[in-house]
């Protein structure tokens, strides 16, 4: 019975599988696991029930919070025995955890393919199923004191900022009901506040009415967990369309969702991997590379980009000055450009193509905003995206700041972002390497083209020349550390980057116009002119290496870039978002390189138990700028790409063997074994592009 129900259950752990053998205290102690749009963190206390948060990457509260759905409590009688053993394992190749409690197994996944989870069990004995929603939102309630960081936008504000309660249905028919629906918006406020009310009417809200939540049934064996996240006219036309959606999902019998979910598994990791053997410390890097790629998969199909500051993965705080529940996390709703791009500068090269729409989606999805905005703040046309938006495009309001009386529309109070505009540029180079990688000619036309067109046109009209008739960026600053500069490295370089890889002869003259980089004393400067002292702990001067790529292996001036790299001002001892592993990579540099890499991947947040989920760091936690930082890094050590030409093994251990399976540009995949010093297999697809290959 076991095995016809559940399969074979436990087989030798795939590298990277996380096995546990005791329960777990609480949610700190949970494993994630998601299809993409719905995640959960789930946990087995002592007492044997199985407990889980539901979250899903749409699930916007009225003050723009990211907040769970809920969490589902499942109870199971007669209870297992405590005194049999018990083995937890995520199986993240099969998107699948499996519970061992004595005779009693489980299989819990969230279905690749259909917005439900799913919790399988299998017992030689008839066992009751007993789910029960656990609902924390019960009642409107003031953000006070640190909490309300994670209305973040909204605090500091002249109102205070409440969270609102979730509506629990009465049970009927087997089923268990909750949303919780937004009757308020921060986005009309948000509009008039910014200068922006002409758009108020024009622009869908995208707060106002959101609802989100699910529904719970369950029978022999199974429980079901289906949610929802849609703006209705009214609670009730949810619930319809959460009735249809369970109608549709329950079409199909579960075994065959259960295959077409392993499927989907299976293709994702047959898209790419890294596989190191024959290093003390390689075991730790291949687990944190396959475990951050997989916290990708299971965020990163969703309606929005994944969060740097927890994903969909935050649970109960246990930080002593954040005792908060699971809705919290640092820094709150908005998106930081230069955060919540890391995750996605890895998805080139392991194929994950599909992952990177939400992103992309987001920031030309509020390119109207965006287009409005310089009009009125600037009066010229062009783009600019702040470093700090919300996802429709928005300042958050606290940094471009509350007291506006005698303030000019553009005027920003923040001065980390003030004049930040530099997160345009990389949003332009990422679509270029996209399209390069896919050869998409949609995206190239209706997406790449237009967003590029529009940032420059941005940078063309803003600043006037100097005397010489070159470009004079100012005001200007050299990302949040130098508030104050002339002729910036990170956008110089930027500039010269996107320029180069525009065909638009209509641009060659703004192109003569561009200062060249910022250089002095043999290296690298953060800007041509530095005004003020440093207030953050960046190296712009190394925005030239990654992620505009002018200096390198294989590209003229490499000397000038190590040298800058070895005399840089801040020198990363804590990972997070800090980009020097991913440098020392393009740079060539395999010690330091490699000692990045084996000393953040094995660096973990001790309060949780599930070893991927890094931080606080700078962010929270699980935080998603330092494991992806760090992917970055390894797949540059293994493989670069630019001006036609693709070195393997750039930056990579003589000690460390590999099988490995890349995506370069030009439609290239390329698959290789190197075992002791020596490149054992090679395939490269098509075969025409092995002559682009440059061997170590």
């Amino acid at each position: 019975m076991l095995r016809s129900v559940l399969g074979l259950i436990f087989t030798l752990p795939a590298v990277g599988n996380v096995v546990w053998t005791t329960p777990s205290a609480d949610s700190s102690g949970s494993m994630p696991l998601g299809n993409g749009d719905i995640g959960i963190n789930l946990w087995v206390e002592p007492s044997g029930d199985v407990v889980f948060y539901v979250s899903k990457t749409d699930a916007w509260s009225e003050n723009g919070r990211l907040l769970k759905l809920g969490r589902v409590r499942v109870s199971v009688w007669p209870k297992p025995d405590a005194s049999k053993p018990f083995r937890q394992e995520l199986r993240h190749e099969q998107g699948e955890i499996l519970i061992e409690q004595g005779d009693l197994k489980w299989r819990i996944w969230v279905d690749a393919n259909q917005p439900v989870v799913r919790l399988q069990t299998a017992s030689p004995t008839p066992v009751v199923l007993s789910p029960h929603l656990e609902v924390w939102r019960k009642q409107r309630r003031e953000l006070k004191d640190a909490e309300v960081h994670s209305a973040y936008g909204m605090d500091g504000g002249p109102e205070p900022v409440f969270s609102e309660p979730d509506t629990e249905l009465t049970p009927r028919h087997g089923k268990l009901v909750w949303y919780h629906r937004n009757n308020r918006s921060i986005f009309p406020f948000t509009l008039r506040h910014q200068g922006l009310a002409s758009l108020i009417g024009k622009l869908p809200d995208p707060l106002l009415n959101r609802t989100f939540g699910g529904a719970v049934t369950w029978g022999a064996n199974l429980v079901s967990v289906h949610a929802l996240t849609a703006q209705t006219g009214n609670p009730e036309e949810w619930i319809g369309r959460l009735d249809q959606q369970i109608a549709a999902t329950e079409a199909t019998p579960v075994d065959r969702a259960y295959e077409a979910h392993l499927k989907w598994w299976r293709e994702f990791w047959d898209r790419s991997w890294i596989r190191i053997s024959n290093g003390p410390k390689t075991d730790t890097v291949n687990q944190g590379y396959a475990l951050q790629r997989f916290l990708n998969a299971a965020a990163g199909r969703g309606a929005y980009p994944i969060k740097f500051n927890g994903s969909i993965f935050t649970v109960d705080s246990r930080e002593p000055k954040e005792p908060y529940d699971a809705d919290y996390r640092r820094w709150g709703g908005p998106y930081w450009f230069q955060n919540t791009r890391l995750p996605y500068w890895t998805m080139l090269a392991s194929g994950d193509f599909d992952l990177m729409q939400p992103f992309f989606r987001m920031y030309t999805d509020a390119l109207m905003l965006a287009r409005v905005r310089t009009k009125v703040y600037f009066k010229h046309e062009g783009v600019f995206f702040p470093e700090t938006m919300d996802f429709w495009g928005a300042y958050a309001n606290s940094n471009y700041g509350w007291k506006r009386e005698g303030k000019e529309p553009n005027w920003v109070e923040n001065t980390y972002i003030r004049h930040l505009y530099t997160g345009g540029l990389e949003l332009v180079a990422m679509m270029h390497d996209y399209w390069l990688h896919t050869h998409d000619a949609d995206f190239r036309d209706r997406t790449f083209q237009p967003m590029a067109r529009e940032v420059v046109r941005f940078y063309d009209q803003h600043y006037l020349l100097d005397d010489d008739g070159v470009l004079r960026l100012e005001p200007a600053q050299a990302l949040e550390t130098y508030q104050k500069a002339v002729n910036p490295m990170p956008d110089v370089a930027g500039l010269h980057w996107v320029l180069a890889r525009l065909r638009d002869e209509g641009l060659a003259e703004f192109r003569g116009q561009l200062p060249l980089l910022p250089i002095a004393d043999g290296r690298l400067q953060p800007a041509g002119q530095v005004l003020e002292e440093p207030k953050n702990s960046e190296n712009p001067d190394l925005y030239a290496v990654f992620p505009f790529r002018l200096i390198g292996v294989g590209k003229p001036s490499l000397d000038l870039g190590r040298k800058t790299f070895f005399t840089r001002r801040v020198k990363d001892d804590v990972g997070g978002w800090r980009q020097d592993g991913i440098q020392a990579a393009y740079l060539g540099l395999t010690d330091t390189a490699r000692e990045y890499v084996e000393r953040n991947f094995a660096r973990k947040h001790a309060g949780s138990r599930f070893p991927a989920f890094w931080g606080p760091n700078f962010d929270w936690i699980p935080d998603q700028d330092h494991g992806n930082a760090n992917m970055i890094a390894l797949q540059r050590m293994l493989l670069q790409a630019d001006d036609g030409k693709i070195y393997l093994l750039p930056a990579w251990p003589k000690e460390w063997d590999v099988d490995f399976k890349l995506h370069a540009p030009w439609g290239v995949t390329v698959r290789g074994v190197w075992r002791k010093g020596q490149m054992k297999e090679l395939d490269v697809t098509p075969k025409s592009a092995r002559k682009l290959l440059v061997l170590p």
